[in-house]
Order: C-alpha cells, then structure tokens, then sequence
C-alpha cells in the first residue's frame, strides 16, 4: 500500500496533474465525485476526507452523518477525457466511519464483505460484463420519443456511422484508463451497442464498470449525442442488459472445471448454478432495481423471465456458455437477468452469496432446459417447474423482503434502505397517469 501511495504521489507532481476526483457510489449506483487539489492527497490517504454522508441516498442517517472517505491508491488513473490543460486523475474510495470502521452502507464495502467469504472458502470470484446500452439522438425525447441515432441491428457494419466511431473512441479511452475490452459490436436494437469488458476479480470489475459508464456519457457528449443504460427505452426493441459471466477460482484452479463430467461443468460449478437458481427471484429486486427493468425482463429479446438454466441456450436465465476446447481456465456460467443499469457492487454481492449458498447447501441442480423457454406453454412451463422471475418491482420487494439471503448480504442498513427507496419509486409509478391509459380510455369513457 506504501508503494502505491508514493507512486501516486510521484505521477500526480511528474505528470502536473491539477484536480484528484474522488469517486465513491451510493446505494442506488449512483456515481458521487468529489475534487481535491494535490496537496491534500496525502492527507485524504493518511486520514481520509470528511464528506456528509447524509446527503447521499442511503449512506447513512441524519445523526452519523459525518464519514470518511479514503482514496485506494490501487485505482488511480488519469482521466484522458480532461486534456492536457488541466490535467485530472480520479481514485475510487471506501467509505469509513470516524472511529475508522468500514460503513455499513458503502455499497464497496457490502462486495468487500462478501468477497472475504468467499475468500474464507478458498475461491476468488471473477466476472466479465456484457454492457449494452442505447445511443440517442439527444435526452429531449419530445412527443415521438427517444431518437437512436441510426437503425442498424446486430453486429451491422456500418462505415463511418456514428455508433461505430463511438465504440471505436470509448474503447480507446477505456484502454486509456487500463480497462480492458474483449470486443464491441452494434446491438439488435437501433442505436443500441455492446461492449464487453474483460475478465477481473469482482470488486475491480465493479469500478470499472462505473467507469465505464462515466466514459460512455463523456465520449456521448463529446460526439453530441446522448447515452442512456435504461434498461428498456423502446417499448418495440430490445432492452439493455449486463449478462455477467461469474467463475470461482481456487488459487490458480478454475473451480467450475471438471475434465470429463457433463458440458466440464464441476460439482462445485452446478451447486453454484443451483444456488443462483433458488435465489434469483429474492435477489432480482437488486438485480433489476428500476420499475422499467421490468418492461425489460417481460418484454421477450432474448432477455430471462424464467427460473431455468441451460447449455447455451439464451433463453434461460443462467447460461453455461460453449468453451474453447482444453482451455478449462475459461469454464464459466453468465447470469443473464441483470441490466445495465443496477449497482455492481450490490449485484455482484448477491450473485456470488446465491451460489456461495448453493455451494455451502449442496443445491441439487434441476434438469436444464433445453429449448426455447419463450416459446413454451404456461402449462408446459408449470410441468417442468419453471417458477417465473418477479413480473413487477412490487413483486421484486416483496420477494426481497422475505429474504434471509439479501439481507445478510446487505446487512440491516441497506437492506432497509433498498427496500424503503424501491417502495418510493413504485408508488411513484403507480399513481401515474400514462399515455397509454389516456389513448385508449380518455376518448371511449
């Protein structure tokens, strides 16, 4: 730690590096920026910066609302959107109370906590997001709605097009800020993109992927156009999900192989499924925590509504994808319900407990599904036992609520708090008056 503090300090005077933001999410996912001059670098690293917790959602309540942030040395980097002029790096923080105790609702720190669990089982918990999301024309969507910026579908080449020089720019700018990309492409829907990130141990996955996000909204503005990771924008194209592939690892052994067994998928890979699997409904609150990550989830396009898994079979909740033969370091399984927009850290937290509990459990895995679950009966779905995903975000509280589960993973704090913001946002929804109910009933009542 020592070292990477100096070296932080050595690059921001060699580099003349003007602003440090300090990055830290709240418990929605929210990205939370603060900027501090190089002469208090030391300073916020050896005690940490004062910040009022009580004005972040759900960080804390109104009579401890004095925290500390302190920067990890280990995630500076230059922000290269900031030019030279005035040159800006950013550190992600965990959040400390000042008797110098992790906070309970730093959103770092609920995947911290699960990651020493999983760390006390032996395995290292590694994940690799595909991340899509939509390019409009601009956020003033109007009476026509949103505008995409082209109507390409998937994996369209379209020279010179303006979603291809936005990935071919986003990926330069990642690889600027040392997150690797595996590849890029354009989505199915119109104006919709993928970028798929590379594998790395959860918790650095997770502030990439809030970097990433940052990166998309600032190449987005730089190319004046706009970027949305709403989970569902278009009532009539596909929704934007994060499907996340997830491997344990035992020192330098994928614990997910098994040489010769059904698909090389290991009694300990096929517990880990099954945990996810008896999970998923509890866990889908966070997953896809915004009333239109259901539109989503219901809306057909390839994204889950079942409980099922498969080999290769998109369909299904989790998938166990193909992989390349004699490379057993690449066996994996990709969870394919959560969407662009939920918080990583929280999400990834409650994915690794499912299967840690499948694991610890011994969960019986139950018979793959085979064909396309979409294409199946209600009544062939109840033969089989596919139990469905939540179909509204009420259902998701209400499932989350009766969750042993969630909340030991959450802890008290923000278990509450998840629960009291979701049921906000649902009333919310709920006393609204929308056009669809004006266009068909307004004229005919």
């Amino acid at each position: 730690m020592d070292k990477q503090r100096d070296f932080v300090l050595r690059t921001i005077e060699e580099r003349g590096i003007k602003f440090i933001r300090l990055w830290f999410t709240d418990v929605v996912g929210t990205l939370k920026s603060v900027a501090i001059a190089p002469a208090e670098v030391e300073g916020a690293f050896s005690e940490g910066l004062g910040i009022d917790g009580s004005a972040i959602e759900g960080l804390t309540r109104a009579f401890e609302a004095d925290v500390l942030a302190h920067p990890d040395p280990a995630t500076f980097q230059i922000l290269p959107w900031r030019g030279e002029i005035d040159p800006t790096a950013r550190m992600f923080c965990d959040i400390m109370t000042p008797d110098g105790q992790p906070a309970v609702a730093d959103p770092r720190n609920v995947l911290k906590r699960t990651l020493e669990k999983a760390a006390d089982a032996g395995f290292t918990f590694y994940t690799h997001p595909e991340i899509e999301f939509y390019l409009l024309k601009d956020s003033d969507f109007g009476v026509d709605g949103p505008q995409p910026v082209d109507h390409a579908g998937y994996f369209d080449n379209v020279p010179g097009g303006t979603a291809h020089d936005f990935r071919r720019r986003s990926v330069r700018m990642l690889e600027d800020l040392g997150i690797s990309v595996e590849f890029s492409h354009h989505e199915a829907g119109p104006g919709q993109n993928e970028i798929d990130l590379r594998y790395a141990d959860a918790l650095t996955t997770a502030d990439n992927i809030m970097t990433f996000r940052t990166v998309i909204k600032e190449v987005a503005i730089e190319q004046g156009v706009y970027a949305t990771f709403m989970p569902k924008p278009f009532s009539d194209h596909p929704g934007s999900g994060m499907h996340t592939h997830m491997s344990l690892f035992e020192g330098d052994t994928n614990a997910f192989y098994e040489a010769g067994a059904k698909y090389q998928l290991s009694k300990t890979g096929r517990h880990f499924i099954a945990g996810l699997l008896h999970h998923a409904p509890e866990i889908t609150a966070v997953t896809n925590q915004f009333v239109n990550s259901y539109k989503r989830l219901w809306g057909g396009d390839e994204a889950p509504s079942f409980v099922t898994w498969g080999h290769n079979n998109r369909s299904a909740l989790v998938r166990v994808p193909l992989y390349k033969p004699n490379k057993g370091q690449s066996a994996r399984v990709e969870y394919r319900s959560i969407d662009s927009a939920s918080n990583p850290y929280l999400s990834f937290s409650l994915m690794l407990a499912a299967g840690l509990k499948g694991i610890e459990g011994e969960y019986e895995l139950p018979p793959e599904a085979e064909s396309d679950v979409w294409l199946l009966s209600d009544a062939e779905r109840r033969v089989l036992g596919y139990r469905a995903l939540p179909a509204s975000l009420d259902q998701a509280i209400s499932m989350m609520e009766e969750s042993e589960l969630v909340a030991e993973t959450l802890g008290e704090h923000v278990f509450n708090y998840v629960l009291l913001n979701k049921r906000q946002e649902w009333r919310e929804y709920r006393s609204q008056v929308t056009p669809y109910e004006l266009k068909r009933n307004l004229g005919m009542l």
